[in-house]
């Protein structure tokens, strides 16, 4: 794997291409879920097509005419189809429950082909021909856009471009990978000697714990959830048109709010790690996150998803990656490096107590450490010591703050 980075730029884009790219979207979406009907079988994972090339050669040409879609998109549709197939059929084999993929979000990908960047503006392709909307930059300088997208040192790969309903606005997520004078991918650096691991573990009670002992507490978050709910309760009953408009409206600013707050708590994390001088930020893989965490509420999943997401793309402009890890154990196991003893019994709620060791902790703090640990174990390069602590660790190359917690959190407030 090469180095990569990812810029998100915000698009100024007029009424006459918001109207064609919403058109265009709704042709994606369209292509995307056709494909998924043709892919997936109720009655077994195998019979199910998870092949690209075969499902491109009995799909395309029917959706380039059912569509006025360009070819690299429909292409792209069919793709993006194809993986989400894949990943649930994967999700099958392990006896998980499953359901057949269905696209609603309007978001597209664009290849080299489909979408041309210059310098203040991108062309892209859609149903009514090309449309140039400018990009609306940050004044700081350099942003992200200009380390990278317009920076000799990284190619451009794919971007995907994403309607936000909540804020009516349209956004490029640009991918980009780094290239050496020859145009070869430059290999990301895991072999450092002296990088440093931050742990992340993610959970209903305590939204983010750091394994430097840091929590970013979840019950204003749930409140506010739970306040937004209701009214949405009381709208419903009334049953009127006035009623369904403020619902509408609702909808959008609660929306905005999440998003503002997990912002929020994503700029903290990144801090914390620029704080500890850690090179690298772990998460655990939230592939299955509902499973795992059946007492999680539609609203904590979202909130994981998007904060893995926004710290992803933010950390790599302060020098520091985002990686995730196997989930399996991180909550059982002793996070002591002389002990590592895994029971079901060692975690009661909020409480860890290894039951070899003593080691207590809380149970969460406890899995942040856990999770780091099994990233800087699967390094090849020798791990950097910290300091050893009252806990008992032992020298690793995590970061951590002797197993004290210092109880910080994160309380936006929400506005009326």
């Amino acid at each position: 794997m090469g180095v990569r980075r990812t810029a998100v730029v915000k698009l100024a884009v007029s009424d006459e291409h918001r109207g064609a790219l919403h058109r265009t979207a709704e042709q994606y979406l369209y292509c995307a879920n056709r494909t998924s009907d043709y892919c997936w079988s109720d009655i077994s994972y195998t019979e199910c097509k998870t092949n690209k090339r075969e499902v491109r050669d009995a799909l395309y040409s029917e959706l380039r005419e059912e569509t006025d879609l360009q070819a690299q998109l429909v292409q792209a549709a069919i793709r993006r189809a194809v993986e989400a197939v894949k990943g649930v059929v994967e999700r099958w084999k392990k006896r998980q429950r499953v359901s057949q993929p269905t696209f609603t979000a309007e978001t597209m990908d664009y290849d080299t082909r489909s979408a041309t960047f210059y310098r203040d503006k991108v062309s892209l392709a859609t149903v009514e021909g090309r449309v140039e909307p400018s990009f609306v930059l940050p004044a700081d300088s350099p942003t992200p856009y200009e380390r990278y997208v317009l920076s000799e040192d990284y190619e451009f790969r794919e971007s995907t471009l994403r309607y936000d309903a909540a804020t009516d606005e349209f956004y490029l997520n640009i991918s980009t990978r780094r290239i050496d004078g020859d145009g070869a991918e430059v290999p990301a650096d895991t072999g450092h000697p002296d990088q440093t691991v931050l742990g992340i573990d993610l959970g209903v009670n305590s939204l983010a714990v750091s394994s430097t002992g840091r929590f970013w507490e979840g019950n204003d978050y749930d409140h506010w959830c739970r306040e937004f709910e209701k009214r949405r309760g009381k709208m419903q009953q009334r049953g009127t048109q006035a009623a369904h408009n403020a619902l509408l409206r609702l909808g959008k600013r609660e929306e905005a709010w999440r998003k503002q707050y997990i912002h929020t708590v994503a700029n903290e994390l990144v801090a914390e790690a620029v704080e500890h001088d850690c090179d690298v930020i772990v998460f655990e893989d939230l592939t299955d996150i509902r499973e795992r965490l059946p007492q999680a509420k539609w609203h904590h999943v979202w909130a994981f998803r998007r904060l893995f997401e926004y710290v992803a793309y933010k950390a790599p402009d302060h020098g520091v990656s985002v990686e995730q890890v196997e989930p399996n154990h991180t909550s059982q196991r002793c996070s002591r490096t002389d002990c590592g003893f895994t029971h079901d019994d060692n975690r009661h709620g909020e409480h860890f107590c290894c039951q070899k060791c003593g080691y207590e902790v809380n149970a969460d703090y406890n899995a942040a450490k856990n999770i780091g640990l099994r990233y800087a174990r699967k390094r090849t390069h020798r791990l950097r010591s910290s300091p050893k602590s009252g806990s008992g660790d032992a020298e690793v190359n995590l970061r951590i703050n002797g197993g004290t917690l210092n109880g910080k959190s994160h309380q936006p407030i929400a506005g009326d």
